[in-house]
């Protein structure tokens, strides 16, 4: 514990959030719940996960300029054109670290061994290419979940898969609170929603219907995956919610039903309404969390519409 403390200290102290929060959750996972040093461990968790979240894709990229030495002397002279490759840099840097993030989910033997059973199981009712691009575009979904919990210092499994039901990541540490639960909860539909855009893309680059198709179950997943029930990702997001904020997502999900005509909407929206109503809410809600929220609802809304006019399909989604 002591030795935990000491190195999270000096994390801090270093200038490095990210690392300082991960060994505080580390820390914390040793004390007992109820007991003073858990209740202080927890506040230096809860404040340094704000400040990681304040500082959003800024947290990474000043970790990688830390762990790495000065500008070098050509792109130096170079002035403001020079720093602006360096900071581009970075930010390559980062999206890298994305799509390896991706790579190193594939290396989970379980992971893998339950995508291609799954692959198996959707291949016999779609066919082979409509199953693996539903499959990946499930698995780009969860890798948001793992992202953002790595983001937040959270230690969780790869993901797995249920033929038939979708996939899930197994968390083996909490959030702190519902701030951070709604930010792990919607990384997988903005994951997913970035996929379906890329499915999306590609069929109308390669006139090939059939990943526009993809696209549309994918959009149709993510909807889904909004419900504001029990652990769904939409009930996560809901926790951070004030009861102000919960009515006015239901007001984002109305008009996407009224505007799109998908009913999938209207669930999502009643099952708003009963969280509006009769669950509790925080006095002070976060606003990002609305905000995202009704993006990923609109977003999806208008996706689903896109990849159905293109490919004919009706009553999908």
């Amino acid at each position: 514990m002591k030795r935990l403390a000491a190195q999270a200290q000096e994390a801090t102290d270093r200038g490095a959030p990210l690392e300082a929060l991960a060994l505080w959750r580390e820390a914390l996972d040793l004390l007992p719940p109820g007991t003073g040093q858990h209740a202080q461990v927890t506040a230096k968790v809860t404040a340094l996960s704000q400040q990681v979240d304040a500082l959003g894709l800024a947290a990474p990229l000043a970790e990688a300029e830390r762990k790495r030495s000065g500008m070098p002397k050509v792109l130096a002279s170079m002035g403001a054109l020079g720093l602006m490759l360096w900071k581009f840099k970075f930010v390559l840097l980062l999206l890298l670290g994305k799509g390896k993030l991706l790579l190193v989910g594939l290396t989970q033997a379980s992971t893998l061994f339950s995508m291609l059973l799954a692959v198996g199981v959707y291949w016999t009712v779609w066919g082979w290419r409509f199953a693996l691009g539903l499959v990946a575009c499930i698995y780009v979904h969860e890798m948001g979940h793992v992202a953002s919990l790595r983001r937040f210092g959270m230690q969780a499994s790869a993901p797995m898969f249920i033929p038939g039901l979708g996939a899930f990541v197994r968390l083996k540490q909490s959030p702190v609170d519902g701030r951070e639960d709604a930010r792990v909860g919607l990384a997988g539909p903005i994951w997913g929603s970035a996929a379906a855009v890329v499915a999306l893309i590609a069929a109308v680059v390669t006139g090939w219907k059939g990943l526009s198709a993809i696209a549309h179950a994918a959009a149709w997943l993510n909807v889904f995956n909004l419900v504001p029930l029990w652990q769904l990702d939409g009930g996560r997001g809901f926790r951070a919610l004030a009861r102000k904020q919960r009515w006015l997502a239901v007001a984002v999900l109305g008009a996407t039903w009224f505007l799109t005509g998908e009913n999938l909407f209207l669930l999502v929206g009643l099952a708003a309404v009963y969280r509006a109503l009769a669950t509790p809410a925080p006095e002070e809600g976060d606003a990002r969390t609305l905000v995202e929220y009704s993006l990923l609802v609109a977003g999806l809304g208008a996706l689903g519409w896109a990849a159905k006019h293109w490919t004919g399909a009706t009553g999908v989604l």
